[in-house]
């Protein structure tokens, strides 16, 4: 055999051989994910769910499909759920009391999570921080809310005005799951909504596309944050958190005219 064809042969070889190896990781990467999809749909079919005690209807396939959506969009969704786990242990502890002395269902503090990640954002219509709070709606709950200062961006009143909205709301709509999607709706909207479809069951109204995926988003992300390892995040809880920012109360007599000078002079 000449050296041409030596060449020609040994280049189809590795050629095959490269395909081969091809095929092989193409064949482990659909491995791969079949097993973390796998590893959704086993949990969502074969688990009991509810939200503050009222129990979802699991049996029912467009259910099943709806909150299967949300879980794969949050489980996939790696660096803002885990930004989300470190930040749970940081604001649950100071959210979790004050739902409770309101007499709100714990669960709700995973309203929260799906309004805002549990940071002090501020959305293009104008809600503000950790419970993505409107001007009027928080001023029509007792905070302050001016040119000086803003109470929604304060952690325990802005907590204690949504917990008046959503014993409002509960009073009205009749239960949790109506009440947390009317946060996402308004009150009005979520009563019009029953009114005109003679059904109280948010399983069962049809809800414009963000309402209707907003109660489901936070079942979802309330079962990835209460069973990370469930779903493939290595955290340890009390470990990888933030740590909670110590702060202290004080009374300041007079107006501060410049607030950069003053904190530079009490050490802020």
């Amino acid at each position: 055999m000449t050296s041409r064809n030596k060449f020609i042969l040994y280049t189809i070889i590795g050629l095959l051989l490269l395909g081969n190896l091809i095929l092989l990781m193409s064949a482990n990467t659909k491995n791969e994910n079949s097993i973390s999809f796998q590893m959704i749909n086993s949990v969502v079919k074969y688990k009991v769910y509810d939200f503050a005690g009222e129990a979802v209807p699991m049996e029912d396939p467009e259910v099943f499909e709806r909150l299967d959506r949300e879980l794969s969009s949050n489980v996939y969704w790696q660096g803002n759920t885990l930004q989300i786990l470190k930040l749970s242990e940081k604001y649950f502890p100071i959210i979790e009391p004050i739902l409770k002395e309101n007499g709100i269902p714990d669960d709700f503090k995973y309203l929260a999570v799906a309004e805002s990640g549990l940071r002090h954002v501020t959305s293009p219509s104008g809600a503000a921080s950790t419970w993505q709070i409107m001007k009027a709606t928080g001023q029509g709950y007792g905070l302050l809310i001016n040119e000086e200062l803003d109470e929604r961006y304060h952690i325990e009143k802005s907590t204690r005005a949504a917990c008046k909205y959503l014993n409002e709301a509960y009073l009205k709509c009749g239960n949790w799951t109506l009440a947390a999607a009317s946060y996402n709706m308004g009150m009005a909207g979520i009563q019009g909504k029953i009114n005109e479809q003679l059904e109280d069951n948010y399983y069962n109204l049809w809800l414009n596309q963000e309402t209707s995926r907003y109660v489901f988003r936070i079942i979802a992300l309330k079962e990835v944050l209460q069973n990370p390892k469930a779903y493939g995040y290595i955290y340890q809880f009390g470990v990888d958190a933030y740590p909670p920012q110590n702060s202290e109360l004080k009374t300041i007599p007079l107006p501060i005219y410049d607030l950069a000078l003053w904190a530079k002079e009490n050490n802020n």
